[in-house]
């Protein structure tokens, strides 16, 4: 059974997708979420192949004729992928859902005979991993950024180009220092008509100071390529990905903090372009291992272990406060390349001169719903959040700029602003091999789930000691 929070935020995505009929799978185990009667196939030959093979199947099996599959969208774009419906969104989710696994079952013998993988579903990426955050927000002192800004001047000429792909912007992020050589995509509503803070719209922004904290030569550019609750469809995921890249130019660094498992091993066939044209690129893609607490491979994080993508890609997951262990909620497994703090790590926000308010979206838990026994974020610092009470008032409290948040999200940026600031201090222009270096030198190791995993904590990182339960 999913866990409260799931079905809390899989509403949430829902109502921020609203034209588009979602489904938790591949049963209520909530591994991902994905479009109802929809799947995805590679235009061209393989698209006509999976739209004859799967009228063919239901046709014998169900009786219905070949208007029931068709194209559900452009036959061409930018990642070369084209969406099929396969069933009718309208009667319900359990037929919606068995119509999408019908297909998928129907492409199996073609896809033994070609060895090539021909369908997926159309998974939901979200920042808000398994549909569930580490934490919400915490209001911190002005003082407090944690990792602190790392010694270093800023030099043009030389500055490491890192690209954030998430929210955008918040109108105040200037008034943060160290984000004085950031630029990018606006946030499009940071509030709701009541002026409250909407749940996800300041997470680019305290990624960006994070990069910033850790890197100070670094050009940080950050784009919106998400909605307002953190969630893209795989078949648009990779070509926004092409666009915010050659908007500017492939940066040197690419962090990422989204994705979504699938039940396989071999990626996203949405990401399969854009995947293919980074090995091409000297860019190095470090990506969010995710907050599922689950050893189940997290794309794009996982191609780190896929052979042809090793070098381009670094999966990150996240240290609880103290530094020495997994954080709860991370995933982890041999896919997960390196471990950094993740756990009340302390940023930027927003409400710089004019205090913003914000209402919790999910109550804590009475302990932690992964099982662990320190006080993780499952438990504190306490609140009542308005999606989680049918009854009582939701917490409610003001940021006024800086904030404590935690998540694979944030252990990310840390790991691609040390690999920034290590090709600064090394004058190393490839990013790939800085990554490499950064690795083979590390003397560092934390314990998550009983296995000595390679970890890295910057220099101005501080522990974080949990509140009262």
């Amino acid at each position: 059974m999913a866990p409260q929070r799931f079905h809390e935020q899989f509403d949430q995505i829902q109502r921020a997708l609203p034209d588009i009929p979602l489904a938790m799978g591949p049963d209520d185990s909530a591994e991902f979420i994905y479009e109802k009667g929809v799947v995805l196939a590679r235009d061209g030959e393989e698209a006509h192949v999976v739209e004859d093979t799967v009228r063919t199947h239901f046709a014998q099996t169900q009786g219905l004729d070949a208007d029931h599959v068709r194209r559900a969208g452009p036959q061409t774009n930018r990642s070369g992928i084209t969406r099929i419906q396969v069933g009718d969104p309208g009667q319900g989710d359990r037929t919606a859902d068995h119509a999408v696994a019908g297909a998928l079952r129907a492409l199996r013998g073609a896809e033994g005979r070609t060895g090539r993988r021909l369908v997926s579903r159309n998974h939901v990426v979200s920042i808000s991993v398994n549909a569930c955050p580490g934490d919400e927000p915490v209001p911190a002192p002005a003082a407090s950024a944690n990792p602190a800004a790392a010694p270093g001047t800023y030099d043009a000429a030389g500055a490491v180009g890192v690209l954030v792909v998430d929210t955008g912007l918040m109108h105040d992020h200037r008034s943060y220092p160290l984000l004085a050589h950031t630029d990018g995509d606006a946030q499009v509503r940071e509030t709701d008509d009541d002026g409250v803070l909407q749940q996800y719209v300041g997470h680019g922004t305290f990624i960006a100071g994070l990069v910033a904290a850790v890197a100070p030569n670094t050009d940080i550019t950050v784009r919106g390529t998400l909605n307002d609750a953190g969630a893209i469809l795989e078949d648009q995921f990779g070509d926004k990905l092409f666009e915010a890249v050659e908007e500017g130019g492939w940066p040197d660094i690419l962090s990422l903090s989204a994705g979504t498992s699938n039940g396989r091993v071999d990626g996203l066939l949405g990401l399969d372009a854009f995947m293919r044209e980074l090995l091409s690129q000297r860019t190095l893609l470090v990506a969010a291992a995710g907050n599922n607490a689950s050893a189940t491979p997290f794309w794009p994080a996982a191609y780190a272990a896929l052979p042809d993508h090793g070098d381009a890609v670094l999966s990150v997951g996240a240290l609880r406060g103290d530094g020495e262990f997994g954080a709860c909620f991370s995933n982890h497994g041999p896919w997960v390349r390196v471990y950094a703090p993740g756990e009340r790590l302390t940023s930027a926000l927003t409400g710089f001169g004019k205090p913003v308010p914000y209402v919790y979206q999910h109550s804590t838990y009475d302990a932690c719903r992964y099982g662990f026994t320190y006080e993780c974020t499952c438990r504190s610092p306490r609140h009542t959040g308005v999606l989680s009470e049918a009854s009582g008032k939701p917490d409610q409290v003001m940021f006024e700029g800086m904030a404590s948040w935690s998540g694979t999200s944030f252990a990310t940026p840390v790991v691609a602003g040390l690999v920034a600031a290590h090709m600064s201090a090394h004058r190393q222009a490839d990013p790939r091999a800085a990554a490499r270096e950064l690795l083979a030198t590390n003397e560092e190791f934390a314990e998550v789930r009983g296995a000595h995993v390679p970890a890295l904590r910057p220099p101005t990182w501080q522990p974080a000691e949990a509140g009262p339960a």
